[in-house]
């Protein structure tokens, strides 16, 4: 062995490991790395979302123009659906045997692309999301054998369909629904809305958020205030009904800068500010894009 140099005894070889090991360090907390991280993550939701928009696009060629909507015509948003697992969409969903009423996820309508529009559960897993891990049938308890995932109905039971789906979409329960022949212009589906509750944590107060435009006139930290916590508020991915998709330095990105991620107080016009939705809200009217995803689950809640 090589003579030890030092105090402490070190040998060249422990010398040499520990700087290689303080410059790695250096080097993953420099705002550099950090910012080119950042950028990174960015780009492959925008790309996750982009595919998704087309396989929405897809999707509704094969069903009447409607984007994914699961259950029946009149059924109501929920956090969870009766049996991710039925062998029937009517047993999935509740459905009384005329098709009606029923409860559904967000994610149960979003993950109707996996089972007809062959888009990977990964795909709807972004990095930046923390605490959303990928969707498997491996970690999932009784499983019948041969089970696929188009067999599902889910993304996993109550306790584990939040933690697999990183994405918001428009309200696809009640009267507002969009097709294809909605204006360009509404946002489809984007990264989570900040106001619900998510596996990374609780939703953000809603009284530190004020848009920096006119009437509202706050300031920039202020405006960030409304953004996606999955990009640490700089802003978020937006996919549009065009199937085009940005990343929206502002929530208030939709028709007439209206927010994708609260309810409008206007019917008529586009609102930035608004409201921040709950378990059950629909959007005012037609113009009013709606972003929401599935609250996780309290602590017990089964």
């Amino acid at each position: 062995m090589r003579r030890p140099i030092g105090s402490e005894g070190f040998t060249w070889i422990e010398v040499v490991v520990i700087l290689v090991v303080l410059g790695f360090v250096f080097v993953i907390l420099s705002p550099g790395y950090r910012r080119e991280r950042r950028t990174s993550l960015m780009v492959a939701c925008h790309d996750q979302l982009s595919n998704i928009g087309k396989a929405m696009l897809v999707y509704a060629n094969d069903y009447e123009d409607k984007l994914p909507r699961a259950g029946g015509p009149n059924t109501e948003w929920a956090p969870t659906i009766p049996n991710w697992r039925a062998t029937t969409r009517r047993d999935a969903f509740g459905l009384a045997s005329d098709g009606t009423g029923g409860q559904a996820s967000v994610s149960a309508s979003l993950y109707l692309l996996v089972k007809y529009a062959q888009v990977t559960p990964k795909s709807f897993v972004c990095k930046g999301d923390v605490g959303t891990t990928e969707f498997t049938l491996y970690d999932q308890a009784s499983i019948p054998s041969g089970t696929e995932l188009i067999d599902a109905w889910d993304f996993g039971p109550l306790e584990e369909s939040s933690k697999h789906c990183s994405y918001a979409y428009h309200m696809p329960y009640g009267p507002f629904a969009l097709t294809i022949s909605n204006r360009p212009g509404m946002a489809v589906a984007a990264d989570r809305n900040p106001w619900i509750d998510s596996p990374s944590g609780q939703g953000a107060d809603f009284s530190r958020f004020k848009p920096d435009i006119a009437p509202f006139n706050g300031a920039s930290h202020q405006a960030r205030r409304g953004n996606a916590m999955t990009h640490q508020l700089d802003g978020q991915n937006v996919v549009f009904l065009d199937t085009h998709v940005e990343f929206a330095k502002h929530a208030y990105c939709a028709l007439d800068d209206d927010n994708i991620y609260t309810i409008s107080t206007s019917p008529t016009a586009g609102d930035p500010l608004g409201t921040p939705p709950k378990l059950g809200s629909q959007p005012s009217s037609r113009k009013d894009s709606l972003l929401v995803n599935d609250p996780r689950p309290l602590a017990g809640q089964k």
